[in-house]
């Protein structure tokens, strides 16, 4: 067969190492989906693969074994999938119109999970409408806490839940539940004065510890959602490194904002003869200054008075 392996990738198709057979990529923004289309799934493994399924590290699904003469009957049987996930889409039908933007990955959320602050699987959904297709490769996590369970800081940008406590001293019984609480699972940011918890604003790290561990409720999280967006933490062979802090108390429209323009400034500084076509983010910044990258991730975007934006980043890491 003549296939270009440039479209094929781009529909969302990987070359393996078997010939004339591909895989499809599925993606699945959070990580969330309804059981039915587990269903859809295996009847394209069963029917045009080989009857198994890779769970991807970034919370999608890949169906290996597919014959490459198969492709347009894949793409049919995932029209219900893409159209259910609310995945844009250039031509209903034809599957996947891009190869970059990894699945954006996420923790389960505030749905289920006590410690979260946040539901994680919209604000995914919110940044796949975004940001999705784009053939750029950018990879973005989000976790409800600073648990981090998705692993947020090996991410290009993980976006890490946080809530301001609010506290309602006429509930309070002055148990110590909150302090002990925050010394030993968190950062110490609250002391008692006069029996009574005091937080510090400048230790606390938006965790909600103190909100779980009051027994009588005078610790609740705010109504505003915040966020810590670390950038450029990255796995691989070249200097692999965990995210740093830009901004914390951020919202979410200044963090799409952000990684809007990161795309702009990628497309200006992208280096096209790297291996693939591809340049990890990082590296960009990594080559232009960290002071290049902020200039265009912060055009036109206006933070509010709580968010602490860092004057400058230090990468560390592994290096060979």
């Amino acid at each position: 067969m003549d296939i270009n392996t440039k479209k094929l990738k781009k529909n969302a198709f990987r070359v393996t190492k078997r010939r004339g057979m591909t895989a499809s990529r599925i993606r699945v923004p959070g990580g969330f989906l309804k059981a039915e289309y587990l269903g859809i799934i295996q009847e394209i493994a069963d029917k045009y693969g080989d009857g198994t399924v890779h769970i991807t590290t970034r919370q999608g699904f890949e169906i290996p074994g597919i014959d490459m003469e198969d492709i347009d009957e894949v793409n049919i049987l995932l029209q219900p999938i893409i159209e259910g996930l609310e995945i844009n889409q250039e031509v209903p039908g034809k599957g996947y119109t891009a190869a970059g933007t990894r699945n954006v990955s996420a923790c389960i959320g505030n749905n289920v999970c006590p410690f979260a602050n946040y539901n994680t699987t919209n604000f995914a959904r919110k940044i796949e409408k975004a940001i999705f297709p784009n053939d750029l490769h950018f990879k973005i996590a989000l976790t409800g806490c600073p648990n981090d369970c998705i692993k947020a800081r090996m991410h290009d940008f993980g976006i890490i839940g946080m809530t301001e406590p609010q506290f309602d001293r006429d509930k309070c019984v002055s148990c110590g539940a909150c302090v002990k609480a925050c010394k030993k699972k968190s950062t110490g940011a609250l002391h008692p004065e006069n029996f009574r918890p005091v937080r510090d604003h400048s230790k606390c790290i938006g965790c909600g510890e103190c909100v779980i561990n009051c027994p009588t409720g005078a610790w609740t999280r705010s109504k505003e959602k915040y966020y810590r967006l670390a950038i450029m933490g990255r796995t691989g062979k070249k200097n692999p490194r965990l995210a740093e802090d830009f901004i914390i108390w951020v919202d979410e429209e200044s963090i799409i904002k952000i990684i809007l323009n990161t795309y702009k400034y990628v497309e200006a500084y992208i280096d096209r003869n790297a291996p693939g076509g591809k340049e990890h983010i990082g590296y960009i910044v990594d080559r232009t200054g960290f002071m290049e990258f902020k200039k265009w991730a912060l055009e036109g975007v206006e933070l509010s008075d709580k968010a602490i934006l860092k004057d400058n980043i230090y990468w560390s890491g592994i290096r060979y």
